[in-house]
């Protein structure tokens, strides 16, 4: 199954393809069933009454699913919670040593976008960067989870994510600034839609990325250094995830930080696209700076 939201910003509606041929590309309305997808919808069961209702035919077509805007799969998660070089390629481009223990970063939940949205450029940004990532939705409460295999068992399912970053905001310093590199107005893309984890295996999914139609990262989440299950168990030791929060798993090799690429200009079109989750375009549009008032 793919779940997504379908309307204009703020006005989305539930919706769920039912996968494979049968769904002939269809989306059906959830109304009824849940007024949004997010932490209480995955918590309380939600997942497997959509999949009783769609055997049972009880869910109405949407008509016009196509041509509407498609926001992210989820209504604003509590927390994005991110997770650096988690790709030895992505850490030696970086020119950092492969870590030890997950690198952790947090994101605000304002920055989530559509997978479609214009993307905005900062008005001063010169490094401003693109990585795909394999994002995992958290199902349940965890907290100091006992094991891997516990973890496992509170990931509700995936969704493909774009972690826009601004290089210079990020890494300049003794210390570094990740937040304020990670920060920026809709600078996590999420979507097209969520796949819950019972119908995908996250472990060798194809993740590419195309800048103005040239191929920049091609990898597979087999080369995580730390997979699902051992990110969300170490999470767990040190924060609360809550039904809906969101983790990004780390990008692969292929940024324009490695020095191969030109850093996003005005106007550039992004494309990132996960096996089994589908794709993303982003057009880049600079922001006009703020003015002081006179």
């Amino acid at each position: 199954m793919k779940f997504a939201r379908l309307g204009d910003s703020g006005r989305e509606q539930p919706a769920v393809q039912p996968g494979g041929p049968e769904s002939n590309g269809k989306w059906y309305s959830l109304a009824g069933l849940t007024a949004d997808i997010d932490g209480a919808f995955l918590e309380g069961g939600g997942v497997a009454r959509v999949r009783d209702a769609l055997a049972a035919g009880n869910l109405a077509e949407i008509p016009d699913a196509g041509a509407l805007r498609v926001g992210t799969p989820l209504a604003r998660p509590g927390a994005v919670v991110g997770i650096g070089l988690n790709y030895a390629g992505h850490a030696a481009e970086s020119g950092a040593a492969i870590p030890e223990v997950p690198v952790v970063f947090l994101k605000p939940s304002n920055t989530v976008a559509g997978p479609f949205d214009e993307a905005p450029l900062p008005p001063s940004s010169a490094k401003y960067d693109w990585e795909v990532e394999l994002a995992v939705v958290i199902g349940r409460r965890a907290s100091y989870l006992a094991s891997a295999d516990e973890a496992a068992d509170c990931v509700a399912g995936y969704v493909l994510a774009n972690d826009l970053s601004e290089r210079d905001y990020q890494l300049p310093g003794a210390a570094g600034q990740w937040v304020k590199g990670k920060s920026l107005p809709a600078s996590t893309p999420l979507g097209p839609w969520f796949v819950p984890a019972a119908d995908l295996d996250p472990s060798a999914l194809r993740l590419r990325t195309w800048v103005n139609g040239e191929l920049r990262q091609d990898s597979s989440t087999a080369d995580l250094i730390f997979d699902v299950p051992a990110v969300v168990h170490h999470l767990s030791q040190f924060m609360v995830l809550e039904a809906g929060d969101v983790i990004l798993t780390g990008t692969p090799e292929g940024v324009a930080l490695s020095g191969r690429f030109p850093y996003l200009q005005d106007g550039d079109v992004l494309e990132l696209e996960a096996e089994g989750l589908g794709r993303q375009r982003q057009v880049l549009r600079r922001t006009a700076p703020v003015l002081p008032r006179s």
